[in-house]
């Protein structure tokens, strides 16, 4: 049986490009959460860094997330914020 996977994924824009690093976010969130496996799909931004965002996310299994990282729709997300990105820590959790 697959384990579910938690996801908690920081994405700081450069300086200047925070807006449009939320827009580019924001369109990920309908098609992730409609995407099989996902169970929650979650982006906030920091109140005291408006540059910072925070995905957290729950998923059935990793496999099913890994479908979700080849997706379609994060492909034109990477493509739209070339350039944008200061730092991106990505890391994969499961819970105790």
């Amino acid at each position: 049986m697959a384990m579910e996977l938690t996801i908690v994924a920081r994405i700081e824009a450069i300086a200047g490009q925070t807006e449009l690093l939320k827009a580019e976010l924001l369109k990920l969130v309908e098609p992730t959460r409609l995407e099989e496996g996902c169970l929650q799909y979650d982006l906030h931004q920091d109140n005291d860094d408006p540059a910072v965002f925070l995905f957290y996310e729950r998923w059935a299994s990793r496999e099913l997330w890994q479908v979700h990282m080849a997706a379609e729709h994060l492909k034109a997300y990477r493509e739209a914020t070339s350039g944008a990105v200061a730092s991106f820590l990505l890391h994969e959790m499961t819970g105790i």
